[in-house]
């Protein structure tokens, strides 16, 4: 190569505008779409989280009682459930208690931030248990709140589920436990929710 065209080379690359260096694509199903269009697969919220360290607020949005039973990573910063199970109440659709909005739910992200002397420009990473039904919902309980960044685990905890599995349906795809990283079925009781009493 001759130095005429390396130079050329090296001036297209320079002048190329930079991409960000955690993008998941865009979930294709609007309703897990955020105002922010920040998304993360495990592995990157992994890597951005050793990245950025404690100037990251990683939360695991997922039910207390559902995490006892599917396991939860040290990394996160804080678990602030997106909904709660109701015990008193049973799901119309199937046969399950019911699951409401958790009415303290962006109170607890901002008091989260706060605890740890970060403010509103600090990026906010939500995973979920698949990163469909309470990933970009709970994204959205905290629009309004002067926000910059908030990313959306597209892959959540558990990942996708296998429907042809021999032993029926499992979360056998993606999601942080299939990723490889580090999680356990040991919870931290200073990092995993309790009920105000």
């Amino acid at each position: 190569m001759n130095r005429r065209l390396a130079a050329l080379l090296l001036a297209a690359t320079l002048a190329a505008p930079s991409l960000p260096a955690f993008a998941a694509p865009e979930p294709e199903d609007p309703a897990n779409q955020t105002e922010w269009g920040l998304y993360l697969t495990s592995q990157e919220a992994y890597d951005m989280k050793q990245d950025m360290g404690d100037k990251v607020l990683f939360v695991d949005v997922r039910e207390p009682v559902e995490i006892m039973f599917t396991g939860f990573t040290d990394i996160v910063d804080v678990n602030v459930p997106y909904m709660l199970v109701n015990p008193a109440k049973w799901n119309p659709k199937k046969p399950v208690l019911a699951m409401e909005r958790n009415p303290g739910f962006a109170d607890g992200v901002m008091a989260a931030l706060a605890a740890r002397g970060l403010d509103t420009s600090t990026p906010v990473i939500l995973m979920c248990r698949s990163g469909g039904t309470r990933g970009a919902p709970s994204a959205m309980a905290l629009s309004g709140l002067g926000l910059e960044q908030v990313h959306v685990v597209v892959d959540g905890f558990e990942g996708d589920t296998v429907k042809d599995h021999p032993n029926g349906p499992w979360r056998l795809k993606d999601g942080w436990k299939n990723s490889g990283l580090p999680w356990s079925y040991d919870l931290d009781p200073d990092k995993v929710y309790t009920r105000p009493e």
